[in-house]
């Protein structure tokens, strides 16, 4: 399995997104660049679809699919793209506030902390759907790391509900377009893979 292991706020400034997106809150000491060339079309629409993958801890192949799968439903593609990748169990327990990151959430499903609907669950990319249950395993929940966590708040969207003292919460409805609030033009992306 691949792993990702670029320096974060490098790649957050390269990329030109604010690292608190990723649920980092720290600064880089060093200013942004000022690129004096004008990027073209296509740089923009790579550099969107770059920012996309690495909000979501996504490589290429994993996002390539999604994208094929979103094509593939009906609506717009881009914002089936980015509700797919809302929708991923790693994703929903970053947004239920149960880690600190999206990657830290990846690492606590993949070494089976998370039950979806009371079955363990260890794929990051399982997608969720609606009145899906997601709760931290009994044996988890006297750990370190999930207390520390218990006492945690965090802003829940709209689609979710959260008991903190349970650690668990519910998907209420698959979430829209307004409620992703990641700063990603999908539109771009959907040009990008259709030429």
């Amino acid at each position: 399995m691949a792993v990702n292991r670029d320096p974060i706020l490098k790649r957050c400034r390269s990329l030109q997104i604010d690292p608190s997106h990723l649920g980092i809150f720290k600064e880089s000491k060093r200013a942004p660049q000022k690129s004096m060339k004008k990027m073209s079309e296509y740089g923009l629409q790579l550099r969107e679809k770059q920012r996309a993958k690495f909000v979501y801890g996504v490589q290429e192949k994993q996002f390539r699919n999604t994208f094929e799968k979103a094509s593939k439903k009906k609506g717009i593609t881009g914002e089936n793209l980015l509700i797919m990748l809302e929708k991923r169990l790693d994703n929903v327990v970053y947004r239920m506030g149960l880690s600190l990151t999206r990657r830290e959430a990846r690492q606590l499903v993949v070494h089976g902390h998370f039950t979806v609907n009371g079955k363990k669950v260890n794929i990051p990319s399982y997608q969720v759907k609606a009145g899906d249950v997601i709760k931290v395993k009994e044996k988890s929940v006297s750990s370190p790391k999930f207390q520390e966590i218990k006492d945690m708040t965090v802003g829940i969207p709209q689609w979710l509900t959260v008991d903190r003292e349970k650690l668990q919460g519910t998907v209420l409805a698959d979430p829209t377009r307004e409620q992703i609030d990641t700063p990603i033009e999908e539109h771009l992306i959907v040009e990008l893979y259709s030429k």
